[in-house]
């Protein structure tokens, strides 16, 4: 079997979200990274791809040299994550897919909904693959609570509760960290702050494990730290498309919490219960019965099947579940390129249609913030009916 071959801009030495995408495209073997264009500063990004393994001359200095060097070669890379800053993710999302070339982006995808509008149309039109990193809905037992509610255990979902909270961002002495800094300048982080860095995973869980969209919001901001221009705490009231209600908090001043990512889903017939921080195990409670502790390695749904990769009681966690999206992600890219279907089991990985409807969500939470918690449309305006 013919390896795929990766490469990635941003994510360079030092950077928190990099080494978690290295280690996990290569976990299973499927991807080779081969280029890479790592820093914001030419020669460090180059010495640092380098110093990883990469041919001097896929070691580049920046995005743009990356695309002219990777567009024509007859073993261009199959696949690139974008990793950078926000505000440069449409720009340098938009010329990969235009050269043919797949992309896992980074979220949020884009800081407007016009850009958004404009990756989801160009992923159309040119067939490359663009997907988003809602990478925690590759844990097993995260697609096994969607496989339950898509075969009617819970029967109709009436609530999901879903959080991401941390309190990592709490100390107001630490404002200048330029690892926390960017997240809170509108320049670089677009509209929205905590919303936009941990709330849309947390929404984005919602609709995968629901199997539903947001159609309006109602939201209320905060800037506990005064000086930051964008919301560190927010609480998001959803009506979703197929019935459902959500609600959604979400802040990086919650001193005590970790990473604090938690679904709650409340159906006619029972409850299920996962969190992040203990990932292999998920809580089920029927109507009237009694709570069952479901471990990964024993739930019964092809999908979580598919993504568990070691024996029950042994601990898998953020790393298998980012790899499982690269997983995904090399299944479609092989099948496509023998001209086969892919497994249907590997089609459920985030699009640039979900990344579109989370740039919605993200506008519309900023606009009802602004307006008291008016209740706003957070549907794309492409998807709207009529």
């Amino acid at each position: 079997m013919t390896g795929l071959t990766w490469g990635m801009i941003g994510g360079g030495e030092g950077s928190q979200i990099g080494p978690v995408h290295r280690i996990s495209a290569a976990l299973d073997g499927l991807f080779t990274m081969t280029a890479g264009a790592l820093d914001i500063e030419p020669e460090k990004g180059r010495d640092f791809a380098r110093r990883l393994g990469i041919a001097p001359d896929r070691a580049y200095g920046d995005w743009r040299e990356m695309l002219a060097g990777e567009r024509d070669r007859p073993d261009r890379i199959d696949l690139v994550t974008v990793a950078t800053p926000n505000a440069t993710h449409y720009e340098i999302t938009k010329a990969f897919l235009e050269a043919g070339i797949n992309v896992l982006c980074e979220k949020p995808m884009t800081v407007t909904v016009e850009e958004a509008e404009d990756i989801a149309a160009t992923a159309r039109r040119t067939g490359a693959i663009c997907a988003v990193n809602y990478g925690y809905t590759g844990y097993p037992l995260v697609r096994h609570m969607r496989a339950m509610v898509a075969r009617g255990d819970l029967g109709k979902v009436r609530l999901a509760v879903v959080e991401f909270s941390h309190g990592f961002h709490a100390d107001a002495a630490d404002a200048d960290n330029p690892r926390m800094r960017w997240r809170y300048d509108p320049a670089l982080a677009g509209l929205s702050g905590q919303f936009a860095d941990c709330g849309i995973h947390a929404l984005h869980m919602a609709s995968f494990v629901c199997g539903e969209n947001a159609r309006e919001l109602s939201s209320d901001f905060v800037s506990a730290i005064a000086s930051r221009k964008l919301e560190d705490d927010a609480m998001v009231n959803v009506r979703m498309d197929g019935g459902t209600t959500v609600r959604l908090w979400t802040s990086s001043v919650a001193v005590g919490s970790f990473h604090g990512l938690n679904i709650r889903v409340f159906g006619e017939k029972g409850g299920l219960r996962w969190a992040q921080q203990w990932p292999d195990q998920l809580h089920w409670t029927p109507l009237n019965g009694r709570t069952e502790v479901i471990e990964r390695g024993s739930a019964d749904s092809p999908e979580a099947a598919r993504a568990t990769r070691i024996a029950t009681g042994h601990s898998e966690g953020m790393l298998v579940a980012f790899a499982n999206i690269y997983a995904d992600l090399a299944e479609v890219i092989r099948a496509r390129g023998a001209g086969r279907a892919p497994d249907p089991i590997a089609c459920h990985y985030p699009t640039a249609v979900d990344g579109l409807r989370s740039i919605t969500a993200i506008r519309a939470a900023v606009d009802s913030a602004a307006r008291s918690g008016a209740w706003t449309d957070a549907r794309p305006p492409s998807l709207r009916a009529g």
